[in-house]
């Protein structure tokens, strides 16, 4: 399919850095959205039990690194690229 565009554009390059393109913003676009919403769901949690806000906020914590992980996947992914 690739060979294809790019027998039809000519130019394999720039389908490659639209490819990166891509890769880099929609694995930007997700963990903004799950760290949007953890950090949030955190808050109200700590707001409505102050006695579990410590271990509401090392659980947080756990989360927000499995979600930069997929971030960081995803500009790896674009190198590979």
């Amino acid at each position: 399919m690739v060979q294809l565009l790019a027998q039809v554009t000519g130019d394999l390059e720039a389908l490659t850095t639209v490819g990166k393109g891509l890769v880099i913003g929609l694995a930007a676009i997700g963990p903004g959205i799950g760290l949007g919403i953890l950090i949030g769901k955190s808050v109200e949690a700590m707001a409505r039990q102050p006695e579990y806000a410590g271990q509401v906020r090392t659980t947080m914590f756990i989360g927000i690194g499995l979600i930069e992980a997929l971030a960081l996947f995803g500009i790896a992914f674009s190198f590979i690229i």
